[in-house]
């Protein structure tokens, strides 16, 4: 029989669910009060303007966000309708498509980054030094190296668009 998760494990766990869901939601509720569309917008928007040409497939865009395909489905479908994001036809491949962003998504993508930065500041940076923010960086990479992920590279001279979540 496989070994149980002790008593500490189990409530590390529950924190970092009910932390992740707390924080997540005072971002979404200062997003929301500033007049931004929800954090899910800002993400497809920096993955896309990641991107080395600007666009992904949109199975690309799901992997990166890690949310449903269903979700990614319908959050593109509303960045296009919105004049931030634009369908492009695979030339290669007649069947597949890319998702590209447009200036206007940049615009806005960059526009949303001060509401979100101080978002990001009130409920995590103002709450740890900088040295607990790398520990703590340190340990979710572990956790992420267990699932199987890669590691994801330190975040160094952060500017107006290029962090994310």
């Amino acid at each position: 029989m496989k070994r149980k998760p002790s008593t500490e494990a189990t409530s590390a766990w529950i924190r970092l669910m009910r932390v992740q869901s707390r924080v997540l939601d005072c971002v979404e509720q200062d997003l929301k009060k500033a007049g931004f569309p929800p954090l899910a917008w800002y993400d497809a928007l920096l993955e896309l303007s990641r991107a080395p040409s600007g666009e992904l497939r949109p199975v690309e865009l799901e992997r990166q966000m890690l949310i449903p395909q269903y979700s990614t489905s319908r959050l593109i479908d509303r960045l296009v309708d919105e004049g931030l994001a634009s369908r492009r036809e695979c030339k290669i491949d007649k069947r597949g498509q890319f998702v590209e962003i447009t200036e206007a998504g940049r615009e806005l993508q960059k526009r949303m980054w001060g509401a979100y930065s101080a978002a990001i500041e009130k409920y995590v940076g103002s709450k740890l030094s900088d040295a607990d923010a790398i520990k703590l960086s340190g340990l979710l990479d572990r956790l992420g190296c267990s699932c199987g992920e890669m590691k994801l590279p330190p975040v160094a001279n952060v500017n107006e668009s290029s962090p994310s979540r």
